[in-house]
């Protein structure tokens, strides 16, 4: 009998093994198509832009994976039982976690879209963020900021915090400056309505902000009717109002300026060359680093508008047709439907360069997240 336990013991790990077979089969199976698609769907792909729906598909293979797991177990059907019901209890549970926000963000895209309170390519103020409108998503806004950063802000913040939106059509830019008591008020008010029209603006205007203890403050503002270009011309506004103060002799200095040099009375603290004339240039000749730094808003600008076109080309096409549904063709509608057809065909073409040009701007990005993580 002693002899035989050995055989007891090998025939008990064989009928073990032979229980267990399927299930170490099916995980090894399973480890190797989750590493293969791994390679194949993140490592071995060019960066196209969708790397979250190819997470998204090994998350669902690996999910699969386990369930399968789950059936191939050599226990009870009751207990196997017990635990597909506790793994359907985690999966509800993380989907209800996350369902909130993940619906609330849901929820305030679609208000968003409803109110149409700002669009690709507008300039947006969001707690204490600037910059222009590059991306609207369900979930997301993406904001192109002046470094030519992107900026993400979940949908349900802009709904739950104030945006300004500086609108399309125009808006008063200004800019503030403090003087001393001894200038003459009329002096300064005229040099800065000056300075307001050279820098471009319309209805040019000052206030006084405030009368301090040693200085007042002086706001000169006007109106800028393109508003893609309101970093540079804020800049502008500003050495304008530096040239024309310092070219009519006002130093822009408060009375609370000390310096421990000794000076000659008739010392002023103006740049010398101020008084020169500035060589004129073409407005369409001068810098305009928001082309630069806007880029991708510039391209979401010109898409969205393509496409308000492209849906107005589209009705007219569509009264057009019925209008001329049993009427006979004369001439002149025929041609107007030929020339909406070639428009029609126009724009989706631009919407397609733009689209691809986003593509490209997304590929680069990702081409340098992975180089930036290859080093880290």
């Amino acid at each position: 009998m002693e002899n035989l336990k050995p055989i007891h013991h090998l025939r008990s790990i064989a009928d073990l093994l032979v229980d267990w077979l399927p299930f170490l089969i099916t995980l090894l199976i399973g480890i190797v198509v989750v590493i293969g698609a791994y390679h194949l769907l993140i490592k071995r792909q060019q960066a196209t832009g969708h790397v979250v729906g190819r997470q998204v598909l090994i998350a669902v293979i690996a999910g699969i994976l386990v369930v399968t797991l789950i059936l191939e177990l050599p226990i009870d059907n009751e207990p196997r039982g017990q635990l597909l019901s506790l793994l359907g209890i985690l999966v509800t549970a993380a989907i209800a976690l996350s369902s909130t926000t993940l619906l609330g963000n849901a929820m305030a895209g679609f208000m968003l879209r409803s109110i149409r309170n700002f669009r690709p390519g507008d300039f947006i103020v969001v707690d204490g963020h600037r910059g222009r409108v590059s991306e609207l998503g369900l979930l997301r806004t993406e904001m192109q900021t002046e470094q030519r950063n992107l900026t993400t802000f979940p949908n349900l913040y802009l709904v739950s915090n104030p945006v300004t939106v500086v609108r399309a059509s125009g808006t008063f830019i200004s800019s503030t400056v403090s003087l001393g008591y001894d200038v003459p008020r009329e002096r300064i008010e005229k040099c800065l309505l000056e300075a307001t029209e050279h820098a471009g603006l319309t209805e040019p205007f000052v206030f006084v902000l405030e009368l301090g203890d040693f200085s007042i403050s002086y706001r000169a503002a006007g109106f800028l009717e393109d508003v893609k270009y309101l970093i540079s011309a804020e800049s502008k506004l500003r050495e304008c109002m530096l040239d024309s103060l310092h070219a009519a002799g006002i130093e822009i200095v408060s009375p609370t300026f000390m310096n421990q040099r000794r000076l000659e009375p008739d010392q002023v603290f103006i740049p010398k060359g101020s008084h020169r004339a500035k060589p004129k240039v073409d407005p369409a000749d001068e810098a305009r680093p928001e082309e630069r730094m806007f880029d991708k808003a510039e391209i979401a600008e010109s898409e969205a508008k393509a496409e308000d076109r492209l849906k107005e080309v589209i009705e007219e096409m569509k009264q057009l047709d019925k209008e001329r549904d049993g009427k006979a063709d004369d001439d002149t509608s025929q041609s107007r439907f030929e020339e909406l057809q070639a428009k029609r065909a126009a724009l989706e073409a631009e919407i397609q360069e733009h689209k691809e040009a986003k593509n490209e701007d997304d590929e680069a990005k990702n081409e340098d997240d992975e180089a930036a993580s290859e080093k880290r």
